[in-house]
């Protein structure tokens, strides 16, 4: 089973920018789609932002359309969450995943510790 590690959090200023990393090993992501999931204290996880194993079909939360980016290089077993315009709501503990399923929403079985983004206000 592939392992996932984030790294790229910390805590910034609300209209900042972080750059979150996914790293794989143990094995090959490049044919996984991958997510981005965050949990807020108190609140339920919920998707950020998915990619499919070859770039393209993308999912957004309309959350953070138009402020996060997801981005994937298979050559490196990466995926990045670049996140912009950063809102104290955003604050979280973000997880990276990964699934079989063709559907970028659904059954993500494999989960990567998670990093904590905080933002400021």
């Amino acid at each position: 089973q592939v392992m996932l590690v984030e790294s790229g959090g910390g805590l910034v200023q609300a209209g900042g920018s972080l750059r979150l990393s996914c790293a794989a090993s143990g094995g090959t992501i490049s044919s996984l789609n991958m997510g981005w999931f965050r949990q807020a204290p108190g609140k339920e996880r919920e998707i950020v932002a998915a990619i499919s194993w070859n770039g393209g079909r993308l999912y957004y939360a309309d959350s953070v359309k138009g402020r996060f980016t997801i981005s994937r290089d298979n050559a490196k077993n990466t995926v990045i969450l670049q996140m912009n315009s950063l809102k104290p709501e955003d604050t979280a503990v973000y997880y990276c995943a990964a699934t079989v399923s063709s559907n970028l929403l659904g059954d993500y079985r494999n989960w990567g510790q998670g990093t904590q983004v905080t933002v400021s206000s």
